[in-house]
């Protein structure tokens, strides 16, 4: 906690994760969220990966799959395979995004190239 109030994202991002889970403190997903943003708006893409997931799902926030998007993308661009993933299925869906087909191959393809099972899976379904 101490290095995470000083600033440090890794720090803010594992104390989210700790508040996401219960582990050491009581489960609080609205502290979760706030510390994933800290360390999200420092270019932590796992921070970035786990605010998404909580405006996509509405945890600790207000659920927003524009924003979710928004997230994903940034983490998906530092090359997290999750975020790759979940971005192919926003674009597949068109949820918090304009339905695009070409863009959701795009990103399942990058993750599917990192070993990430889901979009190999996700290539297949489509038939690439």
């Amino acid at each position: 906690r101490k290095a995470a109030e000083q600033g440090d994202a890794q720090a803010q991002f594992n104390l989210a994760l700790s508040y996401e889970n219960g582990e050491g403190v009581k489960k609080d997903m609205k502290e979760a969220a706030k510390w994933y943003r800290m360390a999200a708006e420092q270019d932590n893409a796992h921070a970035q990966y786990g605010l998404a997931y909580c405006y996509y799902w509405g945890e600790g926030l207000r659920a927003c799959k524009k924003k979710a998007v928004e997230w994903w993308q940034k983490a998906a661009e530092q090359g997290l395979a999750d975020a790759q993933y979940n971005l192919g299925i926003s674009y597949g869906k068109g949820e918090g995004v304009k339905k695009d087909p070409v863009e959701a191959v795009k990103w399942f393809r990058k993750a599917a190239e990192q070993g990430f099972e889901p979009a190999k899976e996700a290539l297949e379904k489509l038939g690439k």
